[in-house]
């Protein structure tokens, strides 16, 4: 029965203390967030707003962000028909900025969400299982963490092509190899807990140790990790399209609307610049911030002595 307990991953007396405490519900869970991290709190609501944005852009949109081309309106200044005014071909440069975050959403999640995926799955077996397994993984590993994530990005797109698909899954190999490390760091420690030694000891497989003890209790830092790299893949994302190698045009993403205006509009219609980049700094300035606040509330060492 002790070495059950144990294996459920909680002493007796830790079970007999979480009775105790009194369950927070989802809404006050959300306040308590709010009120100690009121950045982190803003910062959520708005990538929500950015969400819908993204998600509702045919709605929001003034005109096509493609199709509309006026030769008459070119380079024309914020205007009441145009708030953020037109490019160089004549195209409403709001509705392309609406599109644009579609895209970089689109791009960020899915390089976020498969290579945090694929690192954890590798960082925790590697660290669970060592031996081979983990001296050969770490070594590629390193080879990979030798080339600075745009380098590799950039390589991986030329090889692949540039396409929105192709882009994202280029970003998501440069992520894996930080989500490796932390995770196997995680799983390091894990490991070595009573209660996985316990489950051990009564025989519980492989896919039951990793899924229902390891995998659980390596999630807080990966989350953190991806919640704040999430702004760097857009960055990356957008650096790619300024040099030529993002999502072809004529799609509206950030990167290429900067890439246009920096080629010889800065004077003539500096809005061409100025918005695309209002508009990536704000994305990336949030997800910075609740990257922090999730760290700070996720990270036991962080959270000692909070009520």
């Amino acid at each position: 029965m002790a070495i059950e307990a144990a294996a459920g991953g909680q002493s007796a007396f830790d079970q007999l203390v979480q009775e105790a405490r009194p369950k927070r519900t989802v809404a006050q869970n959300l306040k308590r967030f709010a009120r100690r991290k009121p950045a982190g709190a803003i910062s959520a609501v708005v990538l929500i707003l950015l969400a819908l944005i993204a998600l509702f852009a045919p709605v929001i949109a003034t005109h096509d962000p493609i199709r509309d081309q006026v030769a008459a309106e070119r380079l024309e200044a914020p205007s009441a028909s145009h708030i953020m005014g037109t490019d160089n071909l004549g195209r409403d440069v709001f509705s392309r900025v609406i599109y644009g975050a579609r895209i970089s959403l689109q791009v960020g999640f899915l390089a976020i969400g498969l290579g945090t995926v694929v690192g954890m799955v590798i960082g925790v077996l590697s660290g669970y299982l060592g031996g081979k397994l983990d001296l050969v993984v770490q070594r590629v590993v390193d080879v990979l963490m030798g080339f600075p994530f745009i380098i590799l990005a950039m390589l991986l797109v030329v090889a692949l092509g540039a396409s929105l698909l192709n882009v994202g899954l280029a970003l998501s190999v440069a992520i894996v190899p930080r989500v490796v490390r932390l995770s196997r760091s995680s799983t390091l420690s894990v490991k070595e807990e009573v209660y996985v030694l316990a489950a051990v000891t009564i025989g519980v497989s492989l896919l039951r140790m990793v899924l229902r003890h390891i995998l659980p209790n390596t999630l807080g830092p990966v989350f953190v990790l991806a919640t704040g790299a999430l702004g760097g893949v857009i960055v990356a994302e957008a650096g790619l399209a300024f040099l030529g190698l993002g999502i072809p045009p004529p799609s509206p993403s950030w990167g290429g609307m900067l890439n246009i205006g920096a080629r010889g509009y800065m004077e003539a219609a500096p809005w061409m610049v100025i918005f695309p980049g209002i508009a990536l700094s704000a994305v990336v300035f949030t997800f910075a911030l609740l990257g922090d606040a999730l760290r700070d509330v996720l990270d036991p060492r962080l959270r000692r002595g909070d009520s």
